[in-house]
């Protein structure tokens, strides 16, 4: 449906509605605008939308893997239900907005879907995969992501969302996508294809109530001249079209969508628009073969279900009669048409239709609902109060306001009179109270509440499995009757947030030890509400030590914070673990960190996650004692530093000088300095005349697309090729030491394979693939399996008196999970020449 036509607030349409003194000064400048209620033009669309039952479902591996042209044909041009099912959210990506990665990328990247989905009207779905970084086979993702777990989702999403079609975007094999997640979605969008229908496939899905559903078949939406080596059944169709609505070109609409994806460097498609034409390849690869359009032998008609026909010709004839000028004329025909629809045994189209139709009703009314408090975060147990205000504009319909309910309060009470009439051009206002429930869950995107495995998200409640984000944390349901007919709007208060009492964050994401030694940690203690006393305990891994035990806390004001310190003591042996910090207040414990993601293209992000730190312990010494840091896109790698006991300066550009940089032994430069910094190009002379003068550099990867500066080092090396053959995914890939003598890999650590065990993810990515060897010494050789090996991941130069250092490796990645033998080889590369 076209996201114009969800339900809309008052606050952005008080120009258009006759309002009662006083309403909008009931809500707080915080409540929420919402776009306003849609047009004439809109209201037919959805018009249309409601008389063609057909449901297609686009699938693919990641946010921005979607054909968003083909979303918006789908939707608006044919006026399908259209899905979008990402199997993942893109935790794997890079960010090129900001330092956010891994499960917080997920999250941003989940919010750039959606606000693509507003614009081209597509509902968007989700599995429990992890995007886990780039993977060279199918094979490799499907044993990383659990295949069975993962096919189970999407076997769900496919009995949830009932398609007929269901559209790959990369082929099946002997096709390739270019990365082993692609393959894999095409994949199993084919084997649930196969299964979806079976009662006996994943029968726990059917005990909680789903049923069996059969898509009519799968197509490949295939590129031009790129047929993957599949032989299927083709056509092509023609996607191009105007917005019926706005009057804009679907490849503008789509080109704006796609343009949501900007933490993936996408913002620029706002001005690649396509225009003219757009023929579309599909490809047959399951199901009953069509040879000319995606819906052929599917009935799109409400003659699909019993007594479906009375529902066309009640649709057609309100569509027929529909007056752009005065659409609440069409009331009495919509609620006739609800009466026949009631009748129609439930299903999970048929309830999406009628959702539809109560949004058509709410529109041609044109009921307006405006909801806001001065409260939008809110603690389990405490008082709330909610104000809203309602109002319609519908001459001749009797709408009267019955209830309202939310159940996320308890002892409720709304001022407004039941049985209240609400008049044309008048607004009913009031304010809802009650207490937010004691066991209400602190506010965190669910699958990331609990921890799940290196490939798939633990999920506790599957009813949630599929769903692009919670459902709404104060759900509020207005009751009402038009013309004596029960209408139940669902609205949320938005944005509103549960919060715990007080949030704890560590000093630090890690904590690096030598075995027996003692380290100091310190937690802050931030209190949301005034008056707040409780005792603070860390928890730390076995034959680990803390003291002391626990401490008090009070704090007097809302927003006043403590810092607290404890001491932290290792085992003598080498060990890793977490320290987890708990707050006791009031007789419950509370272990929540507070994490706000702001992003001027998406809407704010909290997340409140555990409040844990890596802690590890492992011999390690490092020589250089003063580090600069130049940042790139962001990382953690100057935090990670400090924990070798080294202190870190923040550099700029201006600073790269040897007057500026005396005194240091080592700079660090961040990832993708080289694409994110335009003063890193003119200033670059000037550090590699410190490093000629005895200083070590050590840059960290950078993408061959989007560079800044045309020298990455002070000898040629080119990072120019495809990505693929550039990177090792492998995070366990043998490591070969090509210069075991090099003091790198010597002093003062002497690094051997066991430095290379446990990374997580991969073991970097964006090597060089060419460089002069007659001044770079390349340390290490290392290959995913079947592949040729890659000697580009570590490259030293020696510039003068000084060192160069270019690496691929992930140490951002590394680093901050605790991992010894990243910490042991950064140790060394600081402090070569020491």
């Amino acid at each position: 449906m076209v996201p114009a036509l969800r339900r809309r607030g008052l606050l952005a349409l008080g120009a258009s509605l006759v309002l009662g003194a006083g309403c909008l000064r009931a809500l707080p400048p915080s409540a929420p605008a919402t776009p306003a209620l849609p047009s004439a033009e809109g209201i037919a669309q959805e018009l249309r939308s409601f008389a063609n039952t057909g449901t297609v479902l686009h699938v693919a591996a990641h946010p921005d893997d979607e054909n968003t042209e083909l979303i918006i044909w789908l939707s608006r041009g044919r006026g399908y239900r259209t899905g979008y099912l990402s199997l993942t959210r893109g935790d794997g990506g890079q960010n090129q907005l900001g330092p956010d990665f891994d499960a917080r990328l997920g999250v941003l990247r989940t919010q750039e879907l959606l606000a693509a989905r507003r614009l081209d009207g597509g509902r968007q779905f989700f599995t429990r995969a992890i995007d886990f970084g780039y993977s060279k086979s199918p094979e490799e993702t499907l044993r990383f992501w659990d295949h069975q777990q993962v096919l189970a989702d999407v076997v769900r999403i496919y009995r949830q969302f009932r398609p007929d079609v269901v559209v790959t975007r990369f082929p099946v094999p002997p096709g390739s996508g270019g990365h082993g997640q692609h393959t894999a979605s095409a994949i199993l969008a084919v084997e649930a294809f196969k299964l979806a229908g079976d009662p006996h496939a994943f029968p726990e899905q059917i005990a909680a109530g789903l049923t069996p559903w059969q898509p009519r078949r799968v197509l490949w939406n295939a590129w031009p001249g790129r047929d993957g080596g599949l032989d299927g059944q083709r056509f092509t169709t023609d996607i191009a079209g105007t917005d019926p609505v706005t009057g804009e070109a679907f490849g503008l609409i789509a080109a704006h969508s796609r343009a949501m994806h900007r933490t993936q460097g996408l913002a620029g498609f706002v001005n690649r628009a396509r225009t003219g034409a757009n023929e579309q390849i599909f490809i047959f690869l399951a199901g009953e073969p069509a040879s000319a359009d995606l819906m052929e032998g599917v009935d799109t008609t409400w003659g699909r279900f019993p007594a479906g026909a009375e529902i066309d010709r009640l649709a057609a004839a309100l569509l027929a009669g529909f007056k752009p000028d005065d659409p609440a004329a069409s009331v009495p025909a919509i609620l006739e048409l609800r009466t026949r629809l009631a009748t129609l045994p439930a299903d999970p189209l048929v309830d999406d239709k009628r959702a539809q139709l109560d949004r058509i009703l709410q529109s041609c009314l044109g009921l307006e609902i405006a909801i806001g408090t001065d409260q939008p975060e809110a603690v389990p147990g405490e008082s709330l109060r909610i104000r809203y205000a309602l109002g319609h504009r519908a001459k001749g319909a009797t709408v009267q306001f019955t209830a309202l309910h939310s159940p996320g309060l308890s002892g409720a009470k709304f001022t407004t009179a039941s049985s209240a009439i609400l008049s044309p051009g008048q607004t009913l206002a009031g304010e809802l109270t009650g207490t937010l429930l004691p066991q209400t869950p602190i506010t965190q995107p669910y699958w990331l509440r609990t921890d799940g495995t290196t490939g798939s998200y633990d999920v506790a409640d599957p009813r949630l499995i599929g769903r692009p984000e919670n459902p709404p944390a104060m759900p509020l349901e207005f009751a009402l009757t038009v013309n004596g007919q029960l209408l139940l709007l669902s609205e949320a208060l938005r944005p509103f947030a549960v919060i715990p009492p007080v949030s704890l964050a560590f000093n630090s994401d890690s904590f690096v030890l030598v075995p027996g030694a003692e380290k100091p940690v310190e937690v802050e203690v931030a209190a949301a509400r005034a008056q707040t006393r409780g005792r603070l305990r860390l928890a730390v891994p076995p034959g680990w030590h803390v003291s002391p035990a626990a401490q008090d806390f009070n704090l007097a004001g809302s927003g006043d914070r403590a810092r607290l310190t404890f001491t932290v003591t290792a085992p003598a042996t080498a060990s890793a673990g977490h320290v987890t910090a708990s707050a006791e207040v009031e007789g419950r414990s509370f272990s929540h960190t507070r994490v706000e993601l702001g992003y001027s293209h998406l809407p704010r992000q909290l997340l409140q996650p555990p409040a844990q730190a890596h802690a590890a312990a492992f011999a390690v010494e490092v020589k250089a004692r003063q580090i600069g840091y130049l940042p790139g896109a962001g990382d953690a790698v100057a935090g990670c530093l400090a924990q070798l006991g080294c202190t870190v300066r923040p550099l700029t550009g201006a600073d790269l000088t040897p007057e500026k940089l005396a005194g240091l032994d080592a700079v660090v430069i961040g990832v993708r300095a080289f694409n994110e910094r335009a003063d890193l190009k003119d200033n670059f002379p000037g550090l590699l005349a410190w490093v000629e003068a005895g200083g070590t550099v050590i840059a960290q990867y950078n993408r061959p697309n989007g560079l800044l500066a045309p020298d990455l080092g002070p000898y040629p090396l080119s990072i120019q090729g495809p990505a693929p053959a550039l990177r090792v995914t492998d995070e366990s890939a043998p490591v070969t030491f090509l210069a075991p003598d090099h003091p790198a890999l010597n002093t003062p650590n002497r690094i051997g394979p066991a430095d290379f065990d446990g990374w997580l993810q991969e073991r970097g990515a964006y090597f060089p693939s060419s460089w002069d060897q007659g001044h770079y010494t390349a340390l290490l050789g290392m290959n995913d399996p079947g592949e040729a090996q890659l000697q580009g991941s570590l490259l030293i130069a020696r510039h003068g008196r000084g060192h160069y250092v270019y690496t691929g490796l992930a140490f951002f990645r590394q680093l901050p999970a605790g991992v010894p033998g990243a910490y042991r080889l950064l140790a060394n590369l600081v402090s070569l020449g020491k």
